[in-house]
């Protein structure tokens, strides 16, 4: 019997119109434990490098974590999985609520869809009964009005539904998934789903889930929330508001934005509104949100209120859900306030755009006709105000008419298509991904690595447990280590002394803390970040925030109790190196290079190029890789994925000696093989 997960994939062929269930090896389940873990080794045996994300023979996997369904709190994550058309390289984007319970409940840990439909279609999947739907009726239709119509539809008003919108049937490279409370949103794969002619999957499911040592598990959660109580009463003292407490950062339920707006940089995350935090803004701020938000809700099984039912009267949104950093993304971008974020991001998420990557470009795009790049010859029509010149340039993007189909590719591509210099205010995107629109004033080792080196590119993969800049006072920071229980073994003095050094005036960043200490926490925070997208654990109560409830010490209590699997932290610790390599060496295989690990030249207003270079070289030889980023035979062979470092031998990506990359290579930049 398997315990916490159901043992089958639901495969569909979408230009065949076929349907599988397909019984899965538990020995993956010991090797990469689910969701993201799983996706990987799929999209590794089944996608060769060179098939395009806009292929019939590309994947779009819908994944249950390994804890997904059971009583553990928070986990409920579906992590979504593909090539992306904006980078080329392995996106993933893990989207909350209830769809991966539900799935999981219907008899399905993943949902693998290969092919192409020929007309719109929309899955319907009802325990055991499996249908592909005529979905043309629902052409164009926003994305959460499409949940709607379709649960009208079948009479099911308690399906669970992860439908796009516009943008993702015309294939804008950033178009998201939209399900419910959350959304799946990161690297185009709303495009990908778009492009295989699935307007969106409804599931309904009503099976049990089943744990090996039921009274322990139980037992596991309920101290979880415990914890999470005392921390709901003891929130960390020195931080901002947004860093004190647990869960996605509560940006629905706090109202002091003072660390944002005064922190970080604004627009195309180049300039600084300073001074622009006032008692009187917080007090027109907070009466904005007081009007929007009708009430906070939370995801599946989890007793955290991170997002929030937004009722605005803009542009025929009625209501849409609205969490974490979305209520600033467009905010910031224009330069503008807090209700017009609110209006612009109820019609994006209809559309089913990415809240981070959207404004972003629709700053570029202002950027550039204000520098004379683009000019109204380009944009016949462009509004004079700036608000307006936000909601015209979205409206074209998901629709791809005029310059919008130039912008509906990213920043990256976008500015190449252009020209004449527009290329030099592509200055916030790794590996042709936009970035929250945020800019970091100096250069912060730690994320400087996560930053450069994350398969994800993203912020969610790189916040973790670490203050974010050093304690004011002594006092705070002996406070904050004296009940640090989440550092991990062997580890503690290492750690506990670096928070308690930093803020010292000789003990400051980009020296300190010393290299191999960087790596060791670069190392820790990666690892929750894998374990919890394996997992399908939110991050918020895990890998994100400060002190979390789950942590590297009950993380293998709670597989081994879910599972009956006989794990502890060094095995868990392995899996995610495993899977961390695993990701990498998919990515390589696609072109992935050192030259690519690197932010834009003024993501930090000073740079330090050697220190840099120096950085790389120390985490490269940390993880075994060699000098250009690329796992060695030696560490792959160690973790038991010897079938990787042989694809990679046998492409001339690696020789059978220290790895060094020669012969063929895939050109990321033109999408073919040299």
């Amino acid at each position: 019997m398997r315990y916490a997960e159901t043992g089958f994939n639901l495969e569909v062929d979408l230009s065949k119109g076929s349907i599988e269930r397909v019984e899965t090896d538990p020995r993956l389940t010991e090797l990469h434990l689910g969701g993201l873990g799983t996706n990987a080794k799929i999209l590794w045996d089944r996608v060769p490098p060179e098939v395009e994300p806009f292929s019939p023979d590309n994947l779009l996997i819908f994944s249950t974590g390994l804890l997904g369904a059971t009583p553990a709190i928070g986990a409920n994550r579906t992590i979504v999985s593909t090539f992306s058309p904006q980078t080329l390289f392995m996106a993933y984007s893990m989207m909350g609520g209830f769809f991966a319970p539900e799935l999981k409940y219907a008899g399905y840990d993943k949902v693998v869809i290969r092919g192409k439909s020929p007309e719109l279609v929309y899955l319907w999947i009802n325990n055991d009964k499996v249908e592909i739907r005529d979905a043309r009726h629902l052409h164009g239709k926003g994305a959460l009005e499409t949940a709607e119509l379709i649960k009208e539809e079948l009479e099911e008003p308690k399906a669970r539904v992860a439908a796009i919108g516009l943008a993702g049937e015309n294939r804008v490279y950033y178009a998201s998934i939209e399900h419910e409370r959350s959304s799946a949103s990161r690297g185009g794969i709303g495009a990908v789903m778009g492009d295989k002619g699935l307007k969106a999957i409804a599931v309904r499911g009503t099976k049990d889930i089943s744990v090996a040592r039921p009274e322990e598990f139980f037992e596991l959660c309920n101290e979880l929330l415990k914890y999470i109580q005392f921390r709901a009463e003891n929130p960390v003292k020195g931080v901002p508001p947004i860093l004190a407490g647990i869960g996605s950062p509560q940006e629905m339920a706090i109202h002091d934005e003072q660390w944002h707006t005064t922190s970080f940089a604004w627009g195309n995350a180049r300039h600084r509104r300073k001074g622009f935090w006032t008692k009187e803004i917080e007090e027109q701020w907070s009466k904005t949100q007081e009007n929007a938000v009708e009430r906070l809700i939370s995801c599946y099984n989890c007793p955290m209120k991170c997002g929030a039912i937004v009722t605005y009267p803009a542009l025929g949104v009625p209501k849409y859900m609205m969490k974490c950093y979305s209520k600033l993304t467009y905010t910031m971008a224009a330069m503008s306030d807090l209700d017009f974020g609110f209006k612009i991001a109820g019609l994006a998420q209809e559309y089913g755009v990415d809240g981070y990557t959207t404004p972003q470009v629709m700053a570029f795009a202002v950027e550039l006709y204000e520098n004379g790049i683009l000019t109204d010859e380009d944009i016949p029509g462009f509004p004079s105000d700036n608000e307006e010149r936000f909601f015209w340039l979205l409206d074209r993007i998901v629709r791809r008419e005029g310059i919008g189909d130039v912008l509906a590719e990213g920043v990256y591509w976008a500015a190449r298509k252009i020209g004449r210099g527009a290329e030099a205010y592509d200055h916030n995107t790794i590996k042709k991904h936009e970035q929250i629109p945020i800019k970091l004033g100096m250069l912060n080792p730690i994320y400087f690595i996560m930053w450069a080196t994350g398969e994800k590119a993203n912020i969610t993969q790189i916040e973790g447990q670490l203050p974010q800049a050093p304690f004011p006072t002594q006092g705070l920071r002996e406070d904050f280590v004296k009940d640090w229980i989440q550092v991990p073994t062997g580890n503690e003095d290492r750690i506990k002394g670096f928070v308690l050094e930093w803020g010292d005036p000789g003990k400051a960043f980009p020296e300190y803390p010393p290299p191999d200490l960087i790596c060791d926490l670069v190392d820790w925070q990666e690892t929750m970040h894998y374990l919890d997208d394996s997992l399908g654990l939110c991050a918020g109560l895990s890998s994100f925030p400060l002190k979390p409830p789950y942590h590297i010490h009950n993380l293998p209590k709670f597989v081994s109790a879910g599972t009956g699997m006989d794990v502890d932290e060094d095995g868990l610790w392995e899996i995610a190196k495993r899977n961390r390599n695993l990701l990498r060496a998919i990515n390589v295989r696609r072109g992935l290079r050192r030259k690519d690990e690197k932010p834009p030249e003024d993501h930090w207003r000073k740079r330090f190029p050697e220190l840099e270079a120096k950085l790389l070289d120390e985490y490269y030889r940390f993880r075994g890789w060699n000098k250009d980023g690329i796992p060695t035979k030696e560490t792959l062979d160690r973790l038991g994925l010897d079938y990787v470092g042989e694809d990679l031998v046998r492409r001339g990506i690696l020789t059978d000696g220290d790895g060094a990359p020669e012969k063929k290579e895939l050109d990321i930049d033109t999408g073919k093989t040299e």
